[in-house]
């Protein structure tokens, strides 16, 4: 199984870059986690918010791959325990599905990948800086992973 952590994105700082790095390379290849960063669109003073995220939204779409299950982060999506996660992606291998999951940019996720999303994600009722949710998800991945595993990590 494949996971792909699609985000809209600026330029991250190391710790984070570092970070998810740790997480996502504790993840066995059957459990691959990989980031996909789309550069955010220039936000300006007077700019287009609704207009930037749709194009950000076009971009995003062009890269989801027509097998993979589509999950959006959405604060409106369903929560999961961390157990629930593990449920769910061992379900997910057991399937065989590949997943992209999506992560807007500062705005959040355009309306039509919301549309695409075959499930939507909510990591907290709490809004989280989009460059933090990249670390968090890594974080959540490799947990969930280590509770289907039974490794101690998760205690």
């Amino acid at each position: 199984m494949k996971i792909r952590l699609l985000t809209i994105t600026h330029k991250s700082p190391a710790w984070i870059q570092e970070g998810y790095e740790e997480y996502a390379k504790r993840l066995p290849a059957s459990c691959a986690l990989e980031l996909v960063e789309i550069p955010a669109e220039k936000r300006t003073a007077n700019a287009d918010i609704k207009r930037i995220t749709e194009r950000e939204g076009e971009k995003m779409l062009g890269i989801i791959k027509p097998q993979h299950l589509v999950i959006a982060l959405d604060v409106k999506g369903k929560l999961w325990t961390t157990e629930q996660l593990a449920e769910q992606l061992a379900g997910w291998q057991q399937e065989g599905r590949n997943i992209d999951l999506l992560v807007g940019g500062p705005d959040g996720l355009s309306p039509v990948c919301l549309q695409k999303a075959q499930m939507k994600w909510s990591l907290s009722p709490l809004t989280f800086p989009h460059i933090l949710v990249r670390l968090i998800v890594a974080e959540q991945i490799y947990r969930a992973w280590s509770i289907m595993q039974q490794h101690p990590y998760h205690r």
